[in-house]
């Protein structure tokens, strides 16, 4: 066996591509390196390394991609150091082996920390120069094919690994023959049964149809040529991993699949491709909803290609990927086929990247930024994981640019994918013309069209419902930021309120002085902590104040330690103002009474949490009656704008009859307000008992609303209801 003359071999069969004499300087450092090691196979260790740069030789890559093959193992398992493969091989190679060198560790960890940690690594390699994941994904792929030395644990964690980074990776980069062997490999390790029952079909399937694949590519071949289109046709079984999945995602049987067999049609031109696709939907009818023109809108990936499924010769479902020899080598190689492109008439071959213009690159990018904007690791792995197993839809903006996002995205993520800031300031959506929901899944073909608003934030409530990690995290990014703001803002209020109280003046000085004994840095931090429940304004002030003793109660005065105390005068506490605190952040507006401005209030200070809001008569202040350091004083600030409407619910006893909704609508319409929510309770043959939720400016707006209900005819009784149950409210009641 000679290892070298192979690898040689296959770089000379694959096209003068790679310096052999560089390579054979590079086989011969590996081997001297790995000399006396094996694999847990047995094998000599150079068996690896050779079939790594094997499976690069093969997709046309150029000497330092090999080279760096040869070499990825040798500083992290051998004595070879990173100078020594810079003096021999240069910069270059040492920059791609020192990236690969860093990733041999990015295995899925018990420690979340870690595995994102390692992630991001992965990510910011990556994106200095993609041929450190080529690399990567190579050997991974060569690992996985000889996985079966390993113990069954181990097999399981590298194929769990396999499946949630590696094959997504391979096929974010549009390397999709890598992805299918990763995934099928991971898959028989993974679930071994259930791949067992999916290839045991697929050998049923083949005994009974017979050379039913090649007769059906000779059909369409020939139909092609009659009318002057040279295309070489070929037929494909599914691999094992690929018609589970589907099986699972649709909730079918094997039987029900109507694509196990694929046949792919390569052309000449773009323009063959369609008049390909003419000439065969001429000759056998389509199934509707499965045509699908990669082509005018490729994949993030680059991916391009037409898709479409007919009812062929033989009376069967026939799926078919019409592209022409370029697109099928993108298809399959995704960005490794950009290091292979004619520079002129003689057919000479630049063996440089150009990736400028590749998709797949610039979705690269756009990951790394969002590591660079600051979002931990863990958001990190989570936001891309969320969007690397995702299939795609095409939308597009009101002038016809074309926006590719995951299946299930929504108008929210539109607006990401269009700019952060239109996202932030996102009000509303249409879509075709027609307003919709921000919720609305998006489909292929959505024409979109965001209302924005100069005032508006982006909502915590639409975490809920996005899937693109750019969305996700620009959130999340402005609920943190918002909870600190809201935070500082409530803990400053708390803070003035208590020297107010205890007689003191508030000065930047006191707090500076409070704040240096009690080692708490800046303001702002001290303001959050005490907002957030995990500092009591009476340590600040015992630190401001030293000389002097606070009694525990609230409104007690302090004494001092001294025989001749300090007279102080105290001056009425003013409440602390919450309007303008987004509720549910710093301030949360209790269930059990929903307060609306207006409405006389106190809070409940809850560590670690800000402030719960209750009415002054709601019942559930009764356990906290002991509990006199807990309370605190609010008022709505009206100087200042609220981030939400309010919500009232009225209670209504209605004659059964014709026109009475609708004279509801209309009373309340007339006052100025609108309708939230309608919940029919009771509906008698004479009276109907409902609850309407109704958007108000404050409690003197709900009365006056009530006040018009129980003047309309239709209606019998009306009333505010307080307490609100989780079954009725969903969400709000967290």
């Amino acid at each position: 066996m000679n290892l070298k003359a192979d690898l040689l071999r296959e770089v000379q069969d694959h096209g003068d591509h790679a310096d052999p004499v560089v390579l054979a300087r590079a086989f011969e450092a590996a081997e001297l390196a790995h000399h006396g090691q094996t694999r847990k196979s047995g094998e000599p260790y150079i068996t690896h390394p050779v079939a790594v740069a094997m499976i690069l030789a093969d997709l046309g890559l150029d000497t330092g991609s090999l080279v760096t093959a040869l070499l990825h193992d040798t500083v992290e398992d051998t004595s070879t150091t990173l100078d020594e493969v810079e003096r021999a091989f240069g910069t270059e190679i040492a920059g791609l082996v020192d990236g690969v060198t860093k990733l041999t560790q990015l295995e899925l960890s018990s420690e979340a920390t870690e595995q994102a940690e390692n992630f991001r690594k992965l990510l910011l390699a990556i994106s200095k120069d993609i041929r450190v994941l080529l690399v990567k994904l190579a050997d991974r792929l060569h690992n996985m094919r000889t996985i079966e030395s390993l113990g069954e644990d181990k097999r399981r964690r590298i194929s769990l690994e396999t499946m949630e980074i590696y094959a997504p990776l391979a096929g974010l980069i549009g390397m999709q023959h890598i992805r299918d062997e990763l995934e099928d490999l991971a898959f028989e390790i993974l679930h071994p049964d259930a791949r067992e029952s999916v290839v045991r079909r697929l050998r049923s399937l083949d005994y009974t149809s017979g050379d039913l694949i090649e007769r059906i590519a000779k059909q369409i071949k020939q139909l092609l040529a009659e009318h002057g289109i040279d295309a070489h046709v070929y037929g494909r079984e599914k691999r094992a991993y690929s018609i589970w999945r589907k099986m699972e995602r649709k909730a079918i049987s094997f039987e029900q699949l109507s694509d196990v067999y694929g046949f792919r049609v390569i052309v000449g031109t773009p323009e063959e491709c369609y008049r390909a696709l003419g000439i065969i939907h001429q000759k056998w009818s389509v199934v509707p909803e499965r045509f699908k023109d990669y082509i005018s809108t490729p994949k993030r990936n680059d991916y391009r290609s037409i898709h479409t499924t007919v009812v062929g010769p033989q009376g069967q479902r026939v799926e078919l990927q019409i592209r022409t020899q370029e697109m099928d080598e993108v298809a399959e190689e995704g960005i490794a086929a950009h290091w292979k492109y004619k520079t002129g008439d003689g057919g000479d071959y630049d063996w440089r990247p150009d990736l400028e213009e590749s998709r797949a690159t610039r979705r690269l990018r756009e990951m790394t930024d969002m590591l660079e904007q600051g979002a931990t690791p863990e958001e990190f792995l989570d936001n891309t994981k969320l969007e690397l197993f995702q299939d795609q839809v095409f939308c597009f903006t009101p002038k016809g640019h074309l926006i590719a996002l995951p299946r299930g995205a929504t108008p929210v993520d539109f607006a990401y994918a269009v700019h952060t800031d239109i996202g932030n300031r996102c009000v509303g959506a249409k879509i075709h013309g027609r307003i919709r929901p921000l919720k609305t899944e998006l489909r292929n073909g959505d024409i979109v069209d965001i209302l924005t608003s100069a005032v508006e934030r982006p909502n915590p409530d639409w975490e809920s419902f996005v899937v693109t990690g750019k969305a996700r995290y620009t959130i999340r990014k402005f609920i943190r930021a918002s909870e600190v703001e809201e935070f500082v803002q409530l803990g400053q209020s708390l803070l003035e309120r208590a020297f107010a109280e205890h007689g003191q003046k508030f000065t930047k000085k006191a707090v500076k002085q409070a704040l240096k004994r009690l080692k708490l840095g800046k303001e702002e931090n001290a303001y959050e902590l005490l907002g957030r429940g995990e500092l009591h304004p009476r340590q600040v002030l015992e630190a401001a104040f030293p000389g002097l003793v606070f009694d525990a109660g609230p409104e007690a005065k302090p004494r001092s330690k001294k025989k001749a105390p300090r007279k102080l005068r105290g001056v009425a506490p003013k409440p602390v103002p919450i309007r303008g605190l987004t509720p549910g952040i710093a301030v949360h507006l209790a269930a059990c009474c929903h307060p609306i401005p207006g409405d006389r209030i106190v809070g409940i200070v809850e560590p670690g949490h800000g402030v719960r809001v209750h009415t002054i008569d709601c019942e559930s202040l009764r356990e906290f009656q002991d509990d006199s350091a807990s309370w605190l004083d609010l008022a709505w600030d009206e100087r200042k704008k609220s981030n939400i409407v309010p919500v009232g619910r009225i209670k209504l006893s209605v004659l059964n009859q014709r026109g009475t909704l609708g004279a509801i609508s209309t009373a309340i319409a007339d006052n100025g307000a609108n309708i939230s929510n309608v919940k029919i309770e009771d509906r008698g043959a004479l009276l109907y008992e409902m609850l309407i939720d109704v958007e108000v400016e404050d409690l003197k707006h709900l009365t006056q609303i009530i006040a018009a209900l129980r003047a309309s005819l239709p209606v019998q009784s009306a009333e505010r209801v307080r307490g609100w149950s989780a079954d009725d409210e969903g969400e709000d009641a967290k």
